[in-house]
């Protein structure tokens, strides 16, 4: 994981920390001073204020907020664990499965194993790349590099996401997002027989004390709290299938829950232990919100994906 460290100097000086970064980081890392992208940063604010919130951010060796006004002298670093050059996105004709589409946004089912937007080690064939393709307009809220993108699934998770056509629509989605108004139901298959038919899960994530790419159920100051109600939807032989309703978005919230549960995710590699499966069983199977334009309360759903079958035994 790349890490760079930019010092504050005094045209700098209490400014807060997600603008400070906004306004020096793309000149500070290699490869991208200079560049620009339809006149606006390389690298937007709220791509910064995810960098902070995902805790890859330490002024002088300590995690702050964003913000945090930054003095003279501090020394501010960066790791970039998702994307390392986040720029503008090459459509390509990649097939889509759109669930629903009109003039504002669209509705897509997102295959397993593709990345929602580029990142470290994946600069073609995502999502963004096919949504460039697919769509003439798209909002670039989150900058050059997650076109429409207003939310995100995992590399390993399939399901139904929303995209946004337009900056209007993109900002009143995602304060749809912000304040907890999204409907979202996840399906997963997990290891083992789960004890109770629904429960609620609130324990607070943060990052993992020895392994800094990884997330853990911590309780420190840095945690978030976090919060996943389940429901059994089905008991096999040596697995369960539950219906996950996240309540809070933090980053793998339901692999890290289910594995503090006791119940990992049947092919989670990075939080399951020896739960050997074809994939990440965790799918995103039903969205429901208000639509921005119309203020009409709508709601898709898609199947469970064929490949869960081989679990249900």
């Amino acid at each position: 994981m790349p890490t760079y460290t930019l010092k504050v100097d005094e045209d700098s000086k209490d400014l807060r920390l997600d603008i400070f970064l906004t306004k020096n980081l793309s000149s500070g890392l290699p490869g991208l001073a200079g560049r620009r992208a339809t006149g606006r940063e390389i690298l937007s604010r709220s791509f910064v204020q995810r960098l902070i919130e995902n805790q890859e951010v330490l002024v002088n060796n300590h995690k702050v907020k964003a913000h945090y006004k930054v003095s003279v002298g501090d020394d501010v670093s960066v790791s970039f664990s998702e994307t390392d050059d986040p720029g503008q996105v090459e459509p390509e004709d990649i097939p889509l499965d759109i669930f629903y589409e009109d003039d504002d946004l669209l509705i897509v089912n997102k295959p397993v194993g593709i990345p929602v937007h580029p990142g470290a080690g994946h600069h073609r064939g995502t999502l963004a790349n096919a949504l460039m393709h697919h769509c003439q307009n798209l909002s670039d809220v989150n900058g050059p590099s997650r076109p429409g993108i207003v939310h995100r699934l995992d590399q390993e998770t399939s399901g139904l996401m929303v995209v946004a056509k337009n900056n209007m629509v993109h900002v009143k989605l995602a304060r749809q997002f912000e304040r907890r108004r999204v409907r979202k139901c996840y399906v997963a298959l997990v290891r083992g027989l789960v004890e109770f038919d629904e429960g609620v899960i609130d324990a607070p994530i943060g990052r993992h004390p020895r392994d800094p790419q990884k997330k853990a159920v911590v309780f420190h100051d840095d945690s978030r709290d976090a919060e996943t109600i389940y429901s059994v939807l089905h008991r096999f032989k040596n697995t369960s299938l539950v219906a996950l309703f996240p309540q809070t978005g933090r980053t793998h919230q339901l692999r890290v829950h289910m594995n503090h549960l006791g119940h990992p995710i049947m092919g989670d590699e990075k939080y399951g232990r020896n739960n050997a499966f074809s994939r990440l069983a965790l799918h995103a199977q039903s969205l429901g919100f208000t639509h921005p334009a119309t203020e009409s309360f709508i709601e898709f759903t898609c199947r469970i994906p064929a490949e869960f079958k081989a679990g249900m035994a």
